[in-house]
């Protein structure tokens, strides 16, 4: 892509910003199979840095390394577009490519690199946590759309969590099929709220 070296390393950062924002507007396409849920690669990619920065702590990894391979793992897609299981059997993407071009001039190249190299060889303890990050949150959207009766979620379900990696997933995965997903919020730290709502804290 030579016509980027003409601008300067400010602009290419820029650039970049701009990059990552289509993601944002990049859907999840696996869930058109699904029959019911959605979301954009930038809202997939939160929670798996979320999930990926917990892990870390947990296992007593390294939480910024850990931190950042989730953030950046589908950053390639903001080019390619995400490619659900069927997809892959019949398209492949240069994603090492993609991140190559997308960093060039920026000088962010090293490191980004840096990451996604290492969570492709999942070798490192960090990477393979970085990788169970990415099913975990997969596993919550499924748990969701299997307490909101989806069948075919739980089905799915089943599978996401074989391939969870490390004990420390392993344990989450487990807790998230036995968690509702809306407990955090209905139970709450006071029930009596619900009655009291329509007036009746006097009663």
């Amino acid at each position: 892509m030579s016509e980027m070296k003409e601008r300067g390393r400010l602009t290419r950062i820029v650039d970049f910003f701009n990059e990552c924002g289509m993601l944002r507007k990049t859907p999840r396409t696996g869930y058109q199979f699904l029959g019911s849920g959605s979301e954009n690669v930038a809202e997939h990619s939160f929670r798996t840095a979320v999930i990926g920065h917990v892990l870390a702590l947990m296992a007593g990894a390294d939480v910024p390394r850990t931190t950042y391979m989730c953030l950046f793992h589908d950053l390639h897609e903001a080019r390619t577009g995400d490619f659900n299981y069927v997809a892959h059997i019949y398209n492949k993407s240069e994603r090492t490519r993609v991140l190559e071009h997308a960093t060039e001039g920026t000088g962010l190249t090293e490191d980004i690199l840096g990451y996604w190299n290492e969570l492709e060889e999942t070798e490192t303890l960090e990477a393979k946590l970085a990788q169970d990050a990415d099913q975990l949150d997969f596993i919550l959207n499924l748990k969701e759309e299997q307490d909101q009766g989806n069948k075919y979620a739980g089905e799915w379900l089943k599978s996401a969590v074989k391939r969870v990696r490390t004990q420390w997933g392993r344990e989450l995965a487990e807790t998230i099929v036995e968690t509702d997903h809306k407990d955090w919020w209905f139970l709450g730290p006071d029930r009596d709220w619900w009655a009291r709502k329509n007036g009746k804290s006097g009663e």
